[in-house]
């Protein structure tokens, strides 16, 4: 106790000593405490975040002991490739499915998938009233609830724009932070 006393009694006189802010101040113990990193070339990843991948494939096997079929229909996207499914219903042909330009998306930085769950006929289905497992609750409603429980955030929950497809990890960063070359550093993962 005497220790953590000690290192806050320290980051105090450092922020008055050297005029850090208190954002500063923060996020240096953030990066210290392995929270996240800074890419210094702020690439954009290619394949999902480990973590993202790990829970993905885990929702994938606790639908299908529920009786339902949880097909993943998108994961990483380029900054072209989301810009495209932006423009849908706005410059090009369709219904809007998104308020995120490229770059604005968790997509684009590995830390989002979107789902479809598959009929008995194999045909995919974004009806999200349908109970094919007969349960008495809609087949959608209990993905997104096994999704949520291990540790996704629903698009179907958002106020503004309900993305029912949508599931996203955004690990405590902001899009703007992610911009800006903050990424999420992988975490150990459960067994």
């Amino acid at each position: 106790m005497r220790r953590v006393f000690n290192r806050m009694v320290w980051s105090i006189f450092l922020v008055l000593s050297s005029g850090l802010t208190v954002y500063s101040l923060i996020e240096i113990q953030e990066r210290r405490a392995g929270v996240y990193y800074v890419d210094e070339e702020n690439k954009l990843p290619d394949e999902l975040h480990p973590t993202v991948e790990d829970k993905k494939n885990q929702l994938i096997e606790e639908a299908a002991d529920e009786g339902i079929d949880v097909v993943i229909t998108d994961e990483v996207r380029s900054i072209e490739e989301q810009d495209e499914i932006y423009e849908r219903g706005r410059s090009r042909e369709g219904d809007i499915v998104t308020n995120a330009e490229g770059g604005e998306s968790y997509h684009n930085y590995g830390l989002a998938v979107d789902f479809a769950l598959r009929t008995e006929e194999g045909n995919l289905s974004w009806n999200t009233e349908r109970d094919g497992n007969q349960n008495g609750q809609a087949d959608w409603e209990e993905a997104a609830e096994i999704a949520k429980s291990l540790g996704f955030e629903w698009g179907g929950d958002w106020e503004s724009f309900r993305d029912y497809p949508h599931l996203q990890m955004d690990f405590g960063l902001s899009v703007r932070e992610l911009q800006n070359g903050k990424r999420p550093k992988a975490e150990p993962l459960d067994d």
